[in-house]
């Protein structure tokens, strides 16, 4: 059982009182915050992982998740009341790596949490070595891409989606594949975010050729 760190930005003090100790139960260590300004003073502090109530005091979850995300790549999961589909949309434009619509069963959120926390600290199952492609270096053991040195800016699941293509450069990856490997196997929403999250890394990562497989997937060429 690992020991990780998560801070759970939460103003419903019941719920997150709850949610705290099923955390507490699964052996990691809550910093409850019910104010996103008094959670964002601890950016600099990050966690493995960031729960965050989108309606807050002092800061919105928004705000909150850019501020992250400008930071550390830290996995961050949404949580709301509002508009769903709307919330997750914008929650997945701004680095969010998922999102659960409230009211929800605490079991539900610890399923996701770890799901996501195995994804991004344990992928011992996949080659680990340096990857050079078109001029950039992809190091999976880091979760880096760099540019003649210059470190690119990727949130988790853009570099989940590089790293999975880059280790399979020429085969064919059907959005189902990707969605198993970036989201997880639970993952039960739209397959347009797999389609979101490749134009992103195709913005960011200009030389490397990312090719669409129309009504299949998406591949990376050698070249």
């Amino acid at each position: 059982m690992a020991a990780y760190q998560v801070y759970l930005v939460e103003d419903e003090q019941n719920l997150g009182e709850v949610i705290k100790a099923y955390m507490e139960k699964e052996g990691w260590t809550v910093k409850h915050y019910t104010d996103g300004k008094e959670a964002s003073e601890k950016i600099e502090e990050p966690p493995h992982l960031w729960v965050l109530d989108i309606m807050l005091p002092g800061m919105d979850g928004y705000q909150l998740l850019k501020q992250i995300k400008q930071h550390e790549d830290t996995p961050v999961i949404f949580i709301s009341a509002r508009d769903k589909d709307l919330d997750r949309v914008l929650g997945l434009e701004l680095g969010s790596d998922d999102y659960l619509a409230k009211p929800f069963m605490p079991e539900e959120l610890m399923i996701r949490a770890r799901k996501l926390l195995s994804r991004v600290y344990n992928k011992d199952e996949v080659s680990q070595d340096l990857i050079r492609l078109n001029g950039y270096e992809i190091d999976p053991m880091s979760r880096t891409v760099t540019d003649d040195e210059e470190t690119i800016d990727l949130t988790t699941k853009e570099m989940d989606l590089v790293i999975l293509l880059a280790q399979n450069i020429g085969k064919a990856l059907s959005r189902e594949e990707i969605i198993d490997y970036v989201w997880g196997e639970d993952y039960f929403g739209s397959e347009r975010a797999v389609d979101d999250v490749v134009r992103r890394v195709r913005k960011k990562l200009t030389r490397i050729h990312v090719e669409t497989l129309y009504g299949f997937g998406y591949r990376i060429l050698a070249s």
